[in-house]
């Protein structure tokens, strides 16, 4: 199957021959011309999939439990506090959950249980001075007939944050990327320091009811470029392990981890050769990624997929 890109390179090169060949009415072909250029994109690594509905305008998290067509999604800071089920074969929205006693502060990510609960993570903490950290968890949400839902409540902070906010130089509490594995939550943060070096930190917290502290259990170093090496988004595929780490060019993926010391083991750098702000990521399956970016100056709040495996450098 060709990339976007692909396709529409192929079709460039045709209208090229075309107006090579056609120079009586070369004004003609230039105007289509013209209309296929504007409406083809290179997406790089990436395949196109969809555009996501209205709804879903600044999407900040994807997931997907497995053997299931909907596709479960939220919208960032300042919107509803509400998930919304996008059906992957119809490519329509077709469920909408609104969650009791709950607030959308800073929405950032979703992730999933083995037992059918979609947690949502409002944690995003870009000036790292918020003492209200957040995951709500929603049972079976597939199965919901109601459309509004109380969710059970995880509140937590961090270990080794004892100022907020604190100095320009250690902010690094904002969390935009979690993960579920072994009934831990497990946050990746996204490096807001004044001086970016590229580091982010792993925190755990047990996956239930009640407040907790999250432990520092890792760093990560991704790259030094902060347009392009802030993690905004993790998923992880259950079965074999695998974790994917975002950022708005870039996929990180371990494996062959021992224990929860992800960074023990295989760690690959896929860069993506297409830059927007990708802030949502989920396994459609161990070797295919949904990746999502939000809708910024009439481009993107689309929905692609990547495929694992060999590509170019």
């Amino acid at each position: 199957m060709k990339s976007r890109g692909e396709i529409c390179l192929i079709i460039n090169a045709r209208f090229i021959i075309i107006i090579t060949f056609m120079i009586m009415n070369k004004i003609l072909v230039l105007v289509v011309f013209s209309v296929f250029s504007a409406s083809c994109q290179d997406f790089g690594e990436l395949q196109f999939v969809d555009d996501f509905p209205g709804l879903i305008k600044e999407v900040s998290g994807i997931e997907k439990f497995p053997e299931e067509d909907m596709l479960w999604a939220i919208n960032d800071s300042r919107n509803p506090p509400e998930v919304y089920g996008y059906n992957l074969n119809t490519k329509k929205m077709e469920k909408t959950i609104r969650l009791k006693k709950a607030t959308n502060i800073d929405w950032e990510d979703l992730a999933t249980g083995p037992d059918g609960t979609l947690y949502v993570g409002d944690f995003g903490n870009n000036g790292s001075y918020r003492t209200d950290l957040t995951i709500y968890a929603i049972k079976d949400p597939g199965t919901l007939e109601k459309r509004r839902y109380e969710p059970l409540i995880t509140t937590f902070r961090y270990e080794d944050q004892f100022d907020f906010p604190p100095k320009k130089k250690n902010i690094s509490f904002d969390v935009e990327a979690f993960i579920f594995l072994n009934d831990h939550f497990y946050l990746f943060t996204r490096n807001r320091a004044k001086k970016f070096d590229g580091i982010t930190k792993i925190y755990k917290l047990p996956a239930k009811e009640g407040d907790f502290t999250a432990s520092l259990i890792g760093t990560f170093k991704t790259c030094e470029d902060r347009s392009d090496c802030e993690v905004t988004g993790a998923a992880v595929h259950r079965p074999t392990g695998k974790i994917a780490l975002l950022s708005y060019n870039k996929v990180w993926i371990f494996s062959d981890y021992t224990g929860d010391d992800f960074t023990s083991g295989k760690i690959e750098k896929i860069k993506l050769h297409h830059t927007s702000q990708k802030e949502s990521i989920c396994f459609k399956n161990e070797n295919e990624l949904y990746i999502a970016d939000e809708r910024s100056r009439g481009r993107g709040g689309n929905l692609y997929l990547l495929k694992l495996g060999d590509r170019s450098p």
